[in-house]
């Protein structure tokens, strides 16, 4: 990589966590209203026919740092809590892009791409390889999910508040035997689990996994909210001064959904729509301090999220019985997991007083091709193999061009590959599950191949393969083409 261009304007991406495209007000949701969301949104270039690159969150970070579709490679699957890293030193990401043009980056929240070596991290002592090994130059963590141990903070390769003399064990094989699980002790609990779920308790919570130690390190799941945006916003006053990308990946709106006393009960939604508050409120913080430290006006930011939504996704937090005429996945079918198009269709919006005109676009835009656009936007010429499937799609981003991308790859959770091209859907045959028991959710699998036109069947409705076998063909070829090498087809 090379850098060639002096304008270095910030990035601030906004990555949320499950949240469907009908989760918020400004994309239709009538039961709960984000204005600090909406006011993003009807001061920017609003899309609505963006993706993200996989149903999943493991596979959607990995694609969209790297450039790679995550289906491409062995292990990129939803990590476990103490998976060795995912990312290769060796990869080009984005944060690497923005390094080498001179920005400071930072990540701070949801990780979930794994830690440490290929046998997974020693978690009492400086965690190597980790994001400073690709690319950030600072990094505080939720090493995975909310809901898979160990639950404790990472910041610069190091456990927060970590007490040597009570190290952290983790083993999501077998018990450690010093620890309750909500299995066998769900008296302690304070929220239980649905499904799965049911290991060791932390803060009145059973996890996946099994962990013991740390026990001045564990976090609680009511400041989690606080403490990472507190982090995000002294990154952005301590480098203020200097260009800086900062990636910032909520934990909401992910089970277990345990919003801050302040939020609690404050939507008719339950525990799931109090975090879409709350969610709300990490946003209107972030842009309060740009504007306090004027740089908004230098400053793009970019709010969308990693899969589509899931009510039961574990914990007994009565998202389904107070549901009350919410439609997280809006007009379409599926969610979270699926290769319907609830799946990966997501909110996306793009916040840039002065640059970026108030708007909406239909482009077909998908978030692999960040590495690409933002490579253009700070001028670093990549080398050939860098981000192999993404696209230079800098001003479609920015709204100078309407024309996202001809052709997209969807991902489900089984591996499941869907393509879109000028409207039209294909999904291959799979003969995984069609229906995810736990969740409830239409995976969108079937043992034949699957046509839809979305122009005129966005609700994926009305299977069209018998009728245009050749346009099945067409786009199955296409998919294999794809397969068999990166995307680098127009």
């Amino acid at each position: 990589m090379s850098c060639t261009k002096d304008i270095q304007p910030n990035l601030i991406i906004i990555y949320v966590d499950d949240l469907g495209y009908g989760d918020i007000s400004c994309y239709g949701a009538t039961e709960i209203s984000t204005p600090h969301i909406d006011e993003l949104a009807a001061n920017g270039l609003m899309f609505t026919n963006a993706h993200c690159p996989s149903a999943t969150c493991t596979p959607s970070r990995y694609a969209m740092l790297t450039g790679e579709y995550a289906w491409r490679r062995e292990g990129t699957g939803i990590a476990r809590g103490d998976a060795g890293m995912i990312i290769e030193t060796g990869q080009t990401t984005l944060a690497k892009v923005f390094r080498e043009a001179g920005y400071v980056t930072g990540v701070v929240g949801k990780w979930h791409l794994g830690l440490g070596p290929e046998d997974g991290p020693d978690w009492n002592s400086i965690i190597t390889p980790g994001p400073t090994d690709i690319g950030f130059d600072y990094s505080f963590l939720i090493p995975a999910t909310g809901d898979r141990v160990p639950c404790v903070y990472v910041e610069n390769g190091k456990v927060v508040g970590l007490d040597p003399d009570d190290p952290i064990r983790v083993s999501y094989s077998e018990p450690i035997l010093d620890e309750p699980t909500g299995k066998d002790h769900p008296e302690l609990l304070k929220m239980h689990p649905s499904h799965g779920h049911n290991q060791t308790i932390v803060n009145g919570i059973s996890r996946i996994g099994y962990m013991s130690g740390g026990k001045s390190a564990r976090w609680v799941d009511e400041n989690m909210a606080d403490t990472i945006t507190l982090k995000a916003v002294q990154f952005i006053e301590e480098n203020a001064g200097k260009p800086f990308f900062l990636y910032f990946a909520t934990h909401d709106i992910h089970v277990p959904r345990v919003p801050h006393p302040r939020f609690a009960g404050e939507s008719r939604l339950g525990p799931r729509g109090d975090v879409i508050l709350q969610l709300d409120w990490c946003v209107s913080t972030i842009m309060e301090k740009l504007e306090e430290l004027h740089l908004t006006e230098n400053t793009m930011v970019i709010f969308t999220s990693d899969n589509g939504p899931v009510l039961d996704d574990g914990y007994e937090d009565q998202a389904v019985e107070l549901q009350s005429g919410h439609m997280p996945s809006g007009p379409f079918r599926g969610g979270k997991y699926s290769a319907f198009e609830a799946g990966t269709s997501i909110p996306f919006i793009v916040y840039w007083p002065g640059k970026v005109l108030p708007g909406k676009s239909e482009a077909l835009i998908c978030q692999v091709d960040f590495v690409s656009s933002f490579a253009a936007m700070v001028g670093v010429n990549l080398d050939e193999g860098d981000g192999p499937d993404s696209k230079n799609l800098y001003d479609v981003l920015t709204g100078k061009k309407e024309q996202g991308r001809d052709h997209l790859v969807e991902h489900n959770v089984n591996g499941t590959l869907s393509l879109i091209k000028d409207n039209w859907k294909y999904i291959e045959p799979s003969r995984a599950n069609r229906i995810s028991r736990n969740t409830n959710i239409e995976l969108g699998n079937d043992t034949v191949p699957q046509l839809y036109n979305l122009e005129e069947d966005i609700g994926e409705k009305n299977n069209l393969a018998t009728d245009y076998p050749e346009k099945v063909e067409e786009l199955s070829s296409l998919l294999d083409e794809i397969r068999e090498q990166p995307d680098r087809l127009p």
